[in-house]
């Protein structure tokens, strides 16, 4: 009897544990062998590698091939790095992998499935986006423009103030910055939060965007070991967050709408969509965004052809993704470029230039147009974004059997059941040299006038590719180009004592940030142009 039970148990475990690592194998995929429970993901929980190093090194270990296999965890994933195939799946193939993938049962946590990044891709999706597209225009930004250039203002005369040179940790600070942002052009509140430090919204902020411990531990559960985070049915945010921006949204909303107030933010442009008051207008002689900013695709442009009721729990979720997405990834922007203007001073002193050039035909009052058409500014965010995207990978979910044709000698069909997962790996393609030569250094020329066509497509994805990529890019971009043009004016960035040269990756954050913090020093600046 024992011995039936000792055989019952090692079959169970073969068949849960082991037989799933062969799944690639069986479907003559190229795959890197993974180990039970923790798949290819096991130097991260070890904290051998950070999560970048882990993919750049599976993507480097399959140069020659346009896709391979991998486990995150228990979950089976296709990792494609070839543009063509990115470009199929992402744009000529959407209704096969219209969506993300999904990791909290949109019953346990609404607040976050209703937001535009996590709703599955059917018509609810297709109507949401064509709603909300038209607040993201390079149009519907420049009326946004004058509350971020107040905040920009604020934050840098915070440290002008303290007189001498500032050592700061530049993730602390711009984090503080995109709070007050976020606040003024998403929900109509004015903070400070370096004057101010605890304020309520930048708290409610930083509980909102914390994935460290507990919470981390339920992010990680629902993303890589989905089965039992839907059994134990734990949302990604707590009640009182939820309900403190709920409660801010309502009061505002309703006080708006009794009092007849505009004021140019998110909340505003959100209730004009909910009246069908906001329409794909045509973009009027604005300078372009910048090479970064992704164009919307003919799902965000066009109209509503039936009626799309937009509640107060929708406007929530969008404006807290919205909050979510400038709190965390716009920061971490903000900081690597600052982080290399540190670094390499003969850049920082062009850009000083061109931005007091920019300062100086304003009479010191930088305007949109302006700020947009600082071309050496834009490669400057446009490489930031190259060398260190803020998320080192986008997924998307297939919603019906696809086969992927074979198109090298040694690869055969593939079919993928529905449900089937698909990772591309930005981080790894925008560092692999056959795209971007001499990967690792910091070089703008890559984004000037005369190399900028000579990007491949689909091996650039800041903000993703195709109908779902990133619809706030514009808003992103013009925000970290503001407080880059606005500190660089009156300070010279440089290097202190506790900058990290290189820097080294987190082994415990899943986005591609340092431990120690990026600590530079802004030194005033004592004359300009």
């Amino acid at each position: 009897m024992l011995l039936i039970i000792a055989l019952l148990l090692i079959v169970i475990i073969y068949y849960l544990l082991f037989k799933p690592l062969n799944y690639w194998k069986e479907k003559n995929v190229p795959y890197t062998r993974a180990v039970p429970i923790f798949g290819n993901t096991w130097p991260v929980v070890f904290r051998k590698l950070s999560s970048a190093e882990v993919n750049l090194k599976l993507c480097q270990d399959h140069a020659d091939k346009r896709y391979f296999g991998m486990h995150h965890f228990t979950t089976t994933t296709l990792l494609v790095q070839d543009p063509e195939l990115i470009k199929k799946i992402t744009v000529k193939e959407f209704d096969a992998f219209p969506e993300h993938r999904s990791f909290i049962p949109a019953d346990v946590d609404p607040l976050w499935n209703k937001n535009l990044f996590a709703m599955e891709g059917g018509e609810r999706w297709h109507q949401m986006r064509a709603t909300l597209s038209p607040s993201f225009t390079s149009n519907k930004m420049k009326t946004m423009f004058a509350l971020m250039k107040e905040c920009s203002s604020q934050f840098s005369s915070f440290y002008l103030k303290k007189g001498g040179t500032v050592t700061i940790e530049l993730k602390d600070a711009f984090s503080r910055f995109t709070n007050d942002v976020i606040a003024t052009a998403g929900f109509g509140v004015k903070c400070d939060s370096l004057e101010e430090p605890r304020n309520e919204f930048y708290l409610m902020g930083r509980e909102l965007t914390n994935f460290q411990g507990w919470k981390g531990l339920i992010f990680m559960l629902n993303l890589f070991v989905p089965t039992i985070a839907k059994l134990l049915r734990l949302p990604l945010f707590n009640k009182s967050v939820s309900d403190f921006f709920r409660s801010i949204v309502r009061e505002t909303i309703k006080i708006r709408e009794e009092q007849n107030i505009t004021r140019p933010d998110m909340i505003h442009l959100l209730m004009q969509a909910r009246a069908g008051q906001l329409k794909h207008e045509k973009e009027v002689s604005a300078p372009e965004a910048g090479f970064a900013a992704v164009e919307e695709s003919e799902i965000g442009k066009n109209e509503n052809k039936r009626k799309f009721g937009i509640t107060n729990e929708d406007i929530t979720a969008q404006v807290l993704l919205f909050f979510f997405a400038g709190f965390d990834s716009v920061s971490t922007m903000m900081c690597y470029a600052v982080y290399e203007l540190a670094l390499q001073p003969e850049i920082q002193k062009r850009l000083q230039i061109e931005v007091d050039q920019g300062f100086s035909k304003c009479e010191d009052d930088l305007t949109y147009d302006a700020l947009m058409s600082m071309k050496y500014l834009d490669q400057i965010i446009s490489e930031t974004l190259r060398k260190w995207p803020s998320f080192i990978a986008t997924n998307r979910r297939c919603v019906r059997p696809f086969k992927i044709e074979p198109v090298k000698p040694e690869e055969s069909e593939l079919y993928l059941e529905t449900g089937s997962v698909i990772s591309i790996p930005i981080y790894a393609i925008q560092r692999d040299a056959r795209y971007y030569p001499n990967p690792e250094k910091f070089d703008p020329e890559r984004f000037s006038e005369q190399n900028k066509d000579k990007i491949v497509p689909y091996t650039y994805l800041p903000f993703g590719a195709g109908p779902r990529n990133c619809i706030g890019s514009r808003f992103a971009l013009m925000e970290g180009k503001l407080i880059i043009a606005e500190l660089i004016r009156k300070f010279e960035f440089i290097v202190v004592e506790k900058t990290q040269i290189p820097i080294v990756l987190s082994k415990t954050n899943f986005n591609p940030i340092p431990d120690e913090g990026f600590w530079i020093g802004l030194k005033p600046r004592m004359t300009q142009a």
